[in-house]
Parts: C-alpha cells; structure tokens; sequence
C-alpha cells in the first residue's frame, strides 16, 4: 500500500498478511473502462441493467458496410445476465476529451411571432457526445421521418403549451421514430420558464455539464440544478419569465407569445468527435489497435477511478487492454487498485492466438494480489449482433463474480462446475490439456477448461501474487475487500469521536457480530479485534489516534482432492 501512516483524519486499514506458508457484504458492483458507442465522455456513469446501458451507452456500431460491437458492451451483457446490480461504465474516446461535444436542439418557435421576448426560449444539449447524437441534416421528411434519426439519438417535441397558466410539456423521443409510430422516451410535463416556479425547466430536467479535467484529475461541474434526464440537459434558457402570473393569477402579456409554441417537434445538432476509422481491429483481431483506440485513450479514466472517495467499485474490467498491447496502462492500473485496495482487477494478459508459454511469461512479470488472470479466450455470441465472435476471458469473468456473489458470497471461489460455468461462452480458443491447466495454473494463470457434458468452466482462482499465502486466491483476496471495506466504514463515524472506552466498545459492538455473521457465512475459521488498552496507550491516545488490530484466519477452498480406491481380498472387513 503506499501510505502507512496517516497525516489528516482519516481511516488508514492497514493489511499485514502473516498467512506464509512454512453485519454485512459489499453492495457496490463492478466498473468498466472502454469504448462505447455513445454516451457521457470521460464521465463515469452507473447503470442498473443492460437496457439501460443500451439506451446510455448504445451497442451496435457501423464502420463502412461492416457492424461491429465494443467489448464494452458484451461485458456489460454478461455481466447482467449473470445477476449483476450496478456497473460503473467509464467511456473512452480517441483523442481528447475536448475533441468531443455534445449535440443542442434546433430553434424552438414561440407562441406568436409578436412576441416580447427572444424567441428560441430555451436551447436542450444532448449529455451524449459525438456526431452520432446529430439527426438535424438532412431535413425531416414526410411522416416526420429524420433520415439521420437512430436508435442511439433523440429528437424532441413540445406539447400541450398552456399559455394561461405558462406550463408546457416537453417529449423526449428516439431519432428514429415518426410522427405517426412515435417512441417517447421521456415525457416532462407541466415545465415552466419561470425560475421562481417549482417545475422551473432548469429545475426540473437538469442543467449540470460535467467535465473531466486532466490536470486536476476532477471531474468539474458547472450548473445548478444535477440531470434528472438522461438524455438532455437545459443548455441555456433564453427567455426567462419571473412571475409569470401576477398576485391574481394573471398571465403576464409580455410573457404569453413567448411561450414555446405546441406541435413543434425538433432535432439535434453541431455535435463533434467520432471514434470510426477504417482501419479499427475488433475481436479477435485486437492489437496495439485496440477497437480505433490505443493504450493512452484510456489513461484519463484509469486516473480518476483511482479516486476511491468518488467512485465505488469491487472489480475493475478493461476487456480488449491487454498487458501485450498496453503494458504501461495495465502498470497504472494495478498500482491504482492496490492503493485503493476495495476492488480486484480482471487482467487479460495477451491477444489472440498465443500460446501457453507467452501467457506464464506475461504472468511471471505481475507480482500483485489485487489482480486475477484467466486464458485463454472464448468465442460467445455477440447479444445485438447474434454472430459469434472472439473476446479476451475478463469479458465473461465480471459475469463469473457477479453470479458467485448472487448464489453465494465474494469469500466463495469464483470458479469450478458450481460458480464458475460459463453458460454464455460457446468454446475456448484452446481445450486445455490437463497439463496446460497444470502449468497454468503454477503459472498463477486461472486456466478456462472444457470437459464434456459440462461445457467450459473457470477452473483456477489464482491472483498473480508470487509468495505462497492465503492472499494468492481470489476468494481470500475478496474477503479482505468485503471486511475491510465495512470496517472502514464503521471507523469512519468514529473520526473526532472521543478517545474513550465507550468509542472502542462502540467499534467492537459493530464489527465482532459482522465478523460473526461472516464465519457463520463460511468466510472465517476464526478471527480475534483487539481494541483496548493494549494498543490504546497513553502515548496512542495522545497523538490522537485510535488502533484496532484485526486477526483473521480465512476459510481455505478445496482445490486438490485426493480420493484413494484401496483393493482389498475378498473376505477383508473394511475400516471403520
């Protein structure tokens, strides 16, 4: 870890491994960092299904005549289809994050062209970026059909304006719609251009742009109202009407033809940034070109999620980086996990079509217990394409810990016939010999084995720490997260709390039945905390500090079972 002491309040849980040889569980869920095809750019975004990662992030990308999907997308696939609850999704884009924009609504018509006020009365932004959200060229045609409208855009339309009472409703639609077949995807009524209105638009919608700043590593915000949408934002409202009713109720007639006039559909423009090139690598044919993007696209996302304050996770996910194509990013990332220490990262350590060898030589050189690794890769159907394709293992792992956790416990074995199949995955790029799987797994490489009638399974839970120790498997690795992650949480509402008896047996009374419960859950043979005068001296308490130490014998998993089949003569008795 690279801090051992603390320099302001804080929780520092410190982790001494002395395994060598010789309450409650972790809510939060798993993050991606990828390419996707639309969606918030350098924003990390949670979502809680896959239609709704559908509908954020898309799935379907066009290059020439060829379709193709983002890794991103049959992560996350698989990951929900598996019984996972949230996913952090972290989109990258080739260049920088200033090459990109989002789209803003075309001219809004006012009630009357007598108007007062300016008319446009308010202008929408897209919080999608790139040229995928413009649907304005060219111009809708018959039926309200926009030949540039899709699945992954929106178009919008005012209804049911009420001048008497300056409300309005406002539809958010799919760009690919028409009038006659429309698809709403969202519906804000009764909206005002009043500020000092409850259901002012600001208010309402949302009016926050967000901003990724690579010199801060902070994602800056400006606005006053945070995004109730998610679609659009309010950009600008240009035609403000304070009060718009007088102390009778009475409209005020400088307002009434300003009002956004009903009937008015419109679409979306001026957006920038585009990831489609003609030479992008996909699959299995996945390089230094990584789906159009190279190693360094994601190195503003790897550094702000090294933020564990703002963004909560458990297992990190990079399907297509691989330690072959991105060895320097793939570094960052396993130094940033190890620091935060709450999350396991899914390593995938070399493309398509290597070998055995090149594989255990790309582990020998990771030396860390906060990453996993699994070969080779799978072929799985793409679920919006419906062909097979080849994807690098993390692809279906985060799918693999996410079942475990649903069926059992972060402290169980991700892997074997019971947790570990891989309904999805068709086959292997390789049927592993029971000597590929041994050498493997000495390698500290999970091996994805195929038996018969059992199709093919993650059959190793190995992390990449060389030293023999408890922390060399990924279920002890979780536990440590899981336990220390609700630790931390039950210290912190103890910062600037009294140095007292109290305080301590008030730490004990949480964390010694949490224990509990997880030895009960078969996470712990045994564990002791001791918090008390022992390690709470005069000269501890006089620096201000609060020392609890924590002894924990995790539960071992079955890995080697060895039945013997002894022959005996007829007649023998056997052995009780």
């Amino acid at each position: 870890m690279a801090n051992t002491y603390l320099l302001s309040p804080g929780v520092l849980a410190r982790e001494n491994d002395q395994s060598f040889i010789t309450a409650r569980p972790v809510t939060v869920g798993a993050a991606i960092i990828g390419p996707t095809v639309k969606g918030p750019v350098e924003l990390p975004t949670i979502v809680r299904s896959y239609s709704d990662f559908q509908n954020k992030f898309g799935t379907v990308l066009y290059s020439g005549s060829s379709t193709y999907t983002y890794l991103t997308s049959i992560t996350a696939y698989n990951y929900f289809q598996n019984g996972g609850d949230t996913l952090l999704v972290a989109r990258v884009v080739s260049g920088s994050g200033t090459d990109w924009s989002p789209a803003t609504s075309s001219a809004i018509p006012t009630a009357s062209a007598g108007g007062t006020l300016a008319s446009n009365p308010f202008i929408l932004e897209t919080l999608s970026e790139g040229v995928i959200m413009n649907n304005t060229l060219p111009a809708e045609t018959a039926g309200g059909v926009l030949p540039s409208g899709s699945v992954d855009n929106v178009r919008f339309e005012i209804v049911g304006t009420n001048t008497g009472s300056g409300v309005f409703t406002l539809l958010i639609r799919r760009g690919d719609d028409t009038n006659n077949n429309k698809i709403v995807l969202e519906s804000w009524t009764n909206l005002s251009l009043d500020p000092f209105s409850a259901n002012y638009i600001s208010k309402v919608i949302g009016d926050y742009t967000l901003n990724y700043n690579s010199t801060t590593n902070q994602i800056e915000v400006s606005g006053s109202y945070p995004n109730a949408s998610r679609y659009v934002r309010v950009k600008a409202v240009n035609s403000p009407m304070p009060n718009y009713l007088n102390s009778n109720g009475v409209a005020n007639a400088a307002y009434t033809a300003s009002m956004p006039k009903a009937g008015t559909s419109g679409t979306f423009g001026a957006a920038v940034g585009n990831n489609i090139s003609v030479d992008m690598k996909f699959y299995d044919q996945i390089s230094g070109n990584i789906q159009g993007l190279t190693g360094s696209d994601y190195s503003n996302m790897i550094n702000l999620l090294a933020n564990v304050d703002d963004y909560k996770f458990n297992v990190l996910l990079t399907p297509g980086l691989t330690d072959a194509n991105a060895s320097s990013q793939v570094t960052s990332i396993i130094s940033n996990t190890q620091d935060r220490g709450d999350s396991i990262y899914v390593l995938d350590l070399v493309n398509y079509n290597s070998s055995v060898t090149s594989v255990i030589s790309a582990a020998s050189s990771r030396d860390t217990s906060y990453a996993a690794s699994y070969w080779p890769w799978v072929q799985v159907v793409d679920p919006d394409l419906g062909k097979n394709v080849w994807v690098p293992a993390s692809t279906v792992i985060g799918g693999v810990y996410a079942f475990n956790d649903k069926v059992a416990e972060p402290w169980f074995a991700p892997a074997g016939i019971n947790r570990g199949g891989l309904g999805t995955v068709i086959r292997a790029e390789r049927k592993l010999t029971s000597n590929d799987r041994d050498d493997l797994y000495q390698g500290k490489v999970n091996p994805i084995a195929t038996f018969p009638n059992t199709g093919v399974v993650v059959y190793g839970q190995k992390t990449l720490q060389n030293r023999p120790s408890a922390l060399d498997r990924v279920n002890v690795r979780r536990l440590l997260i899981s336990l220390k992650s609700y630790i931390s949480q039950v210290a912190l509402n103890l910062v600037f709390e009294q140095n007292t008896v109290a305080t301590r047996n008030n730490f004990l009374a949480q964390v010694n039945p949490y224990l509990e419960s997880v030895q009960q859950r078969q996470g712990l043979y045994a564990f002791r905390v001791i918090m008390n005068e022992s390690n709470n001296t005069a000269d501890v308490i006089d620096r201000n500090e609060l020392v609890g130490a924590i002894y924990l014998q995790p539960t071992k998993t079955a890995e080697f079972i060895y039945l013997d089949f002894n022959i005996t003569p007829t007649g023998a008795t056997f052995p009780s």
